[in-house]
């Protein structure tokens, strides 16, 4: 019902949103992209999406508080991580889309482009479990305080975000990784 909400409300305000569909082997994710605040980062998602690059992609990767998967990190965070099918070539890497200028944050079920240096993200991205406030800007999860580049949230499927997140791992790596069986749009409901 709040999803629906927004929805509606969204719509009204104007604000420019596509939805997509993950069909992952655990079940369907639906998320909203911002468009109107983080247009560069969802340019470079849906390029993926649009060339077919995430399909048969994984979900390779789970940080986790419980057990705590993360030792060498002073910083916690709790999100699952996944990218293009293997073998795909990645496209040119994208400018960073900073939550100081996008006023989009790391909420529970955001959205957001993986990354080492600023300026290198590609096609890797990460759901939040919970509020990430350590992966927006000025926050110390990444050494270089630049933060990730949030571009949309989950709004529907967290139920499969979090069963993905409990899958079985060994230290942050899915044994077996949960397959992305394909990405695409979808018309809003």
């Amino acid at each position: 019902m709040r999803a629906f909400l927004f929805l509606i409300l969204a719509g009204s305000l104007g604000f420019a949103e596509t939805l997509v569909r993950i069909d992952t082997s655990l079940g369907p994710i639906v998320v909203a992209l911002d468009e109107q605040h983080a247009p560069t980062t969802v340019a470079n998602f849906l390029r993926y999406v649009d060339a077919g690059k995430y399909k048969g992609g994984e979900f390779h990767r789970t940080v986790k508080l419980n057990p705590d998967n993360q030792p060498n990190n002073t910083v916690k965070i709790e999100v699952i991580q996944a990218g293009p099918a293997p073998g795909q070539l990645p496209f040119p890497p994208v400018p960073l889309e900073r939550t100081s200028v996008t006023g989009l944050k790391h909420g529970d079920g955001a959205i957001s482009m993986a990354r080492g240096a600023p300026d290198s993200a590609a096609g890797d991205f990460f759901i939040c479990i919970g509020p990430q406030p350590e992966l927006d800007f000025g926050g110390k999860r990444n050494p270089d305080g630049q933060g990730f580049a949030a571009f949309g949230h989950v709004m529907s499927g967290m139920e499969v975000v979090r069963k993905i997140q409990q899958s079985p791992a060994q230290e942050q790596k899915l044994t077996p990784p949960v397959t992305i069986r394909n990405i695409e749009k979808i018309s809003r409901p």
